[in-house]
């Protein structure tokens, strides 16, 4: 329910960011730090766009008793407010664009280190 929105934003937005930094430098691809911020942005971007999704995810793992997400999403909004839905979403975007940059920069720095040595092969 939250992973496939969050990826569906995410790494859309982290290769297109690649794209275009790389269009505007002329270069073929972008460095692995440059990269890493780009997973940050897209990671912390895509973290935003579906805390509310996040918020419910909790709440039915919290639930003590069977719910659907709709009923869910109802109580919520009638108890607490559309607010709720945005809750943590500051410690949830900071974490995640954390997260973010060291996953996707480790993932462009190794891919970087193996295409150049397969160059050399």
């Amino acid at each position: 329910m939250r992973e496939i929105p969050f990826t569906i934003i995410q790494f859309p937005l982290y290769e297109h960011m690649k794209y275009v930094w790389a269009s505007y430098e002329n270069v073929e691809k972008v460095s692995p730090l440059k990269g890493a911020l780009c997973g940050s942005i897209a990671g912390g971007f895509a973290a935003a766009m579906t805390t509310p999704l996040d918020v419910l995810k909790t709440r039915l793992m919290l639930s003590k008793e069977r719910i659907s997400v709709a009923t869910l999403a109802k109580n919520l909004v009638k108890e607490e407010g559309y607010s709720v839905f945005f809750s943590g979403i500051g410690p949830r975007t900071m974490w995640i664009s954390a997260g973010g940059a060291i996953f996707l920069g480790v993932y462009e720095t190794v891919s970087s280190f193996l295409v150049s040595r397969d160059s050399k092969i």
